[in-house]
C-alpha cells in the first residue's frame, strides 16, 4: 500500500505559509545565495536526504535550497511541538513529503519519522540531516539494513552531537557524520544570538510576565546559557546561573552574575530557565522549595532537564492555562507555571530563532551535506567538522547579502 505523499495539520495554510516563506528569504542570505552559486551545477543530484529538523519558516528555505542544488527531500520534525502548520503546509504543496505538525503525540512523532526513510521510488534514503538524534538513532536501531547505502549524517544540535560521539566511542555509529552544531557559524551565532532573542520571545507569549525587577534562574552557562542570560538581564531581570563546569562558572562569575546551586537557587527565583543539554537538572525537591507561580522552561533540544514526570505524578491537580502553558498545585498549595510540557519554550511558545541567524546555521548544513555527498571515499566512519575551506567559505555567504 504506498504511502501518504504527506500528513500536515492543514494543507488550507499553504499560501500564508508561501508568503512567510519568501519574507524569510530576504532575511536568509547564505542559503539565496548557495542557490545562485550551486543550483545550475546539482552538486547533491542523486542524494535523497531524510530530514529530522523542526519544520518552521526557516527550515522551509532550507528544505528548498536542498531541492535546488538537486537533492530528493523527506521531512519530519524533531520536536512534536516546534513544527508551524503553514510552513509545513507550504512544503507540502510543492510535492515534498512532509510529515509534521504542531501537537503530534509521542508514537505520532516516531510514525512521522518512519514515513521520511523511504522515497516514493521504492529507494531508501542515502543522507541524513538530523537534529538531536533521534532520525539518526532510529535507523541504527530499527533499519540496519539501510545503513550500508547512507553516505552521510549532518548534526545540527548539541544533543545529538553528544549522541554521535556515545555511539561513536561504544562502536555502534556506522556512517561518516559532520558535528555541523560545533561549526563556529553554528554555535557562536545560533545558540548564543539566536537564543538572546527567542527565549524572552517564548517567555512574553506564554506568560506576558515583566522581567525587570524579576530574579531569573539559567542553569547552563554553555552557547545557549549565555545568550539566554544577556537576554534576561537586557530586560532588567537579576539573573543568576549554575553551572558545572569551572571554567563556564568563572566566566558567568566574571560578567556580573551570581553563579550558585539548584537548591538555593529555587528558594528565590521566579523563572527558571534549563539549557544545558543535560538531565534531570530541576527535580521534584527543587520544585517543593520554588515560590508560588514560578515559571519553569527548557531551552535545550530534549525534555530531560525538567523532572515534568514528578510535576505529573505529585501535583494536587494540572489546569492547562493555554496550550503549552500548564499550572500545577503542589501539596503545600503553591504553583508551578510549565511551559512547552518542559520541551524548547521558544518553540514551543514562539517562532523560534529569527531568520538570519539560521541562515548561518543551515549554511553550515547544506555545505556539509554537499562535502559528504560528493566525497565519501574521503570520509570513514568518524565524527568531522566542515572543513576549514568551507568554513571561509560560509561566512562571506552569510554576510555578502546582508552587508
Amino acid at each position: 500500500m504506498p504511502k501518504s505523499p504527506f500528513k500536515v495539520a492543514d494543507i488550507s495554510l499553504a499560501d500564508w505559509g508561501r508568503r512567510e516563506i519568501k519574507l524569510a528569504e530576504n532575511e536568509m542570505p547564505g542559503l539565496m545565495m548557495m542557490r545562485r552559486m550551486y543550483g545550475k551545477d546539482k552538486p547533491l543530484s542523486g542524494a535523497r536526504i531524510a530530514g529530522c529538523l523542526h519544520m518552521t519558516v526557516q527550515t522551509a528555505v532550507l528544505i528548498e535550497t536542498l531541492v535546488e542544488l538537486g537533492a530528493s527531500v523527506q521531512w519530519s520534525s524533531c520536536n512534536i511541538f516546534s513544527t508551524q502548520d503553514h510552513a509545513a503546509a507550504a512544503i507540502a504543496k510543492t510535492g515534498v513529503p512532509v510529515y509534521a505538525w504542531k501537537g503530534e503525540t509521542d508514537e505520532e512523532y516516531i510514525w512521522c519519522i518512519e514515513q521520511t526513510l523511504v522515497f516514493n521510488d521504492g529507494l531508501p534514503l542515502n543522507m541524513i540531516l538530523d537534529d538531536g538524534g533521534d532520525l539518526t538513532s532510529l535507523i541504527h536501531e530499527k533499519h540496519p539494513d539501510y545503513l550500508p547505502g547512507i553516505k552521510g549524517i549532518t548534526e545540527e544540535t548539541t544533543t545529538g552531537v553528544r549522541n554521535l560521539y556515545r555511539m561513536l566511542s561504544s562502536g555502534l555509529l556506522k556512517c561518516p557524520a559532520i558535528n555541523v552544531n560545533d561549526s563556529v557559524t553554528k554555535s557562536k551565532f545560533d545558540n548564543l544570538y539566536g537564543c538572546r532573542e527567542s527565549l524572552v520571545d517564548g517567555l512574553k507569549r506564554a506568560t506576558d510576565i515583566m522581567l525587570a525587577g524579576k530574579v531569573a534562574l539559567v542553569a547552563g552557562y554553555g552557547d545557549v546559557g549565555k545568550g539566554c542570560s544577556q537576554a534576561l538581564r537586557s530586560y532588567g531581570a537579576r539573573v543568576l546561573i549554575t553551572e558545572a563546569d569551572p571554567i563556564n562558572a568563572l566566566q558567568a562569575a566574571m560578567e556580573g552574575y551570581e553563579v550558585t546551586t539548584m537548591e538555593e537557587a529555587a528558594k528565590k527565583a521566579k523563572i527558571f530557565v534549563t539549557a544545558t543539554g543535560c538531565v534531570d537538572i530541576i527535580t521534584g525537591s527543587h520544585f517543593e522549595e520554588m515560590l508560588d507561580d514560578a515559571i519553569v522552561c527548557n531551552i535545550g533540544h530534549f525534555d530531560t532537564e525538567i523532572d515534568v514526570k514528578w510535576l505529573n505524578e505529585n501535583c494536587v491537580s494540572k489546569e492547562s492555562i493555554k496550550p503549552q502553558v500548564d499550572r500545577f498545585t503542589l501539596k503545600n498549595g503553591r504553583h508551578i507555571i510549565l511551559l512547552a510540557e518542559g520541551r524548547l519554550v521558544n518553540l514551543g511558545c514562539a517562532h523560534g530563532h529569527p531568520s538570519f541567524v539560521m541562515s548561518n546555521s543551515f549554511t553550515n548544513q547544506v555545505l556539509a551535506q554537499i562535502e559528504l555527498w560528493t566525497k565519501p571515499d574521503q570520509y570513514k566512519v568518524g565524527v568531522y567538522f566542515l572543513p576549514k575551506s568551507w568554513m571561509k567559505l560560509s561566512l562571506p555567504l552569510i554576510w555578502i547579502s546582508w552587508e
